[in-house]
């Protein structure tokens, strides 16, 4: 018995490496046929959209569809419905430069690029599929986001077409995400379950209690660190609600949960709280802390004259009760108008 042991063992790793390989392979595979796939859409939409185009008859794009179809079917089999070269079409339309596109299809899937080719507004369509290829969803964890509004909840959407358009550029050849892309400013907390009254410890232990789809909600990167982080300032405690990390910020991330609306005072409270982090607990390959002050109401006003979005502290509001995505859409909507106005002014 004791020497089959060995052989056993031997056989066990054997087996565990031609696996991996097989594994690899098949996953090459499937990464070069979804490439070559893409391209193929592509091409194929680009090319369509050119005749018909040169045509400039809207009754002739239509019977061309349908006539490719029919020969395509009939030398191919299926796949080729008109359906699937609408896709084609539409696809060479949103996405116009091939180099962009040329950027994602080892990272974004067909599916996921009939995901986001949809999408009305050309900034989103950008923002949806640079963070698809950087935080490597899923075409279920995408469609999440959209549903989640995920996009309208972002600082970019609420900055100048110009300067949005800049730093979504900037993510697609950088791969580096900034703070901008990563904090948002409403978070949806309806999971919570929380009651109707409820104080601030309550609002913490239930956070603690459900950290895994707090950290869902948050976004890709997050680590939890530590509840009420312990600090000794002139022989003083204060304590910080939440402590994070962001693998991709290379930051540590500072959580204070607030009820009612924002205050002015909260802000030095968080730089000192940053500035003890920077000091004792920030490594010297890391970025500067980041603060995020949830709030269950905003300030704007008092926000934007005190120009936390210029530096390391973010305010954000928090809602505990779930909203219908009419109702969510019509809040951030206004939201948004707003936090545009605001900037535009003061540049």
């Amino acid at each position: 018995m004791s020497n089959l042991q060995p052989k056993m063992n031997g056989n066990r790793a054997l087996f565990t490496d031609i696996k991996k390989l097989i594994e690899d392979s098949r996953n090459h595979v499937a990464q070069t046929i979804n490439a070559e796939l893409t391209v193929i859409y592509w091409n194929i939409g680009n090319r369509v959209n050119g005749d018909i185009l040169n045509n400039q008859r809207a009754e002739y794009g239509k019977q061309t569809v349908l006539t490719l179809s029919r020969q395509l079917t009939a030398e191919f089999g299926k796949g080729w419905s008109v359906q699937q070269l609408q896709h084609c079409l539409h696809f060479a339309e949103t996405f116009p430069d091939f180099q962009i596109v040329s950027t994602l299809w080892r990272q974004l899937s067909w599916s996921h690029f009939k995901t986001v080719m949809y999408l009305n507004d050309e900034l989103q369509r950008g923002f949806y599929a640079q963070m698809c290829a950087v935080e490597q969803w899923s075409v279920r964890a995408l469609k999440s986001k959209i549903d989640g509004m995920l996009f309208e909840r972002t600082a970019i959407s609420k900055k100048p077409e110009k300067l949005a358009k800049l730093e979504i550029k900037q993510l697609a050849e950088s791969g580096s995400l900034s703070p901008d892309l990563v904090f948002k400013d409403h978070y949806v907390l309806d999971f919570l379950g929380l009651k109707d009254t409820y104080q601030e410890k309550d609002l913490e232990a239930a956070i603690v209690q459900d950290i895994e789809r707090f950290i869902l909600e948050l976004g890709v990167g997050f680590a939890f660190v530590e509840r009420q982080k312990r600090m000794i300032i002139d022989n003083t405690d204060f304590a910080l609600d939440l402590l994070f990390f962001h693998r991709k910020l290379n930051r540590l991330v500072a959580i204070e949960l607030k009820l009612g609306k924002f205050k002015a005072s909260y802000k030095g409270q968080m730089e000192l709280y940053l500035r003890w982090l920077e000091k004792h607990e920030t490594e010297a390959s890391e970025n500067q802390p980041i603060g995020l002050i949830l709030c269950a109401e905003g300030n704007a006003e008092q926000i934007e004259l005190m120009q936390l979005d210029k530096g390391n502290i973010k305010v954000a509001e928090y809602m505990t009760k779930h909203l219908p995505k009419t109702l969510l859409a019509e809040k951030l909507k206004r939201f948004t108008a707003k936090a545009k106005q605001m900037i535009e002014h003061r540049e």
